[in-house]
């Protein structure tokens, strides 16, 4: 198991879960519903892409390969552009950050194409 994506990982998903935290019970009152949505999403996003980290560091225990570990990185940089984006988006209320969330879906979209991937080429899926 790589120890970098699991760091990385494990240190998303505790962020991710304090910020839903903070999200649910020091914003609920100081949001509007619609930008409590959006940092919700962040969150949601968050979550589900850390659990693709700590999976990419399970997967690198049977595949090294550069897609694998591309992936993983891909993933980190889509919680930053994406998720951070919202967060700010939701907290700050400039529209503008709105145009960096596309980048960071973008680089979810790599990830998981990057990780199929290298499933391919690393021999797991005939």
């Amino acid at each position: 198991m790589d120890r970098t994506f699991l760091f990385v990982g494990a240190l998303a998903g505790f962020v991710g879960v304090a910020l839903g935290a903070f999200g649910a019970h020091g914003l609920r009152n100081r949001l509007s519903p619609e930008m409590l949505a959006v940092f919700e999403t962040g969150v949601r996003y968050q979550m589900f892409h850390a659990l693709a980290i700590l999976s990419t560091a399970i997967a690198l225990a049977r595949i090294d390969g550069w897609a694998v570990r591309a992936a993983g990185w891909s993933f980190a940089a889509g919680i930053v552009l994406f998720s951070g984006s919202l967060y700010l988006l939701a907290l700050t209320g400039v529209r503008s950050l709105g145009a960096v969330t596309p980048l960071g879906g973008l680089a979810f979209l790599a990830g998981w194409a990057l990780l199929a991937y290298g499933a391919v080429v690393g021999g797991l899926v005939r």
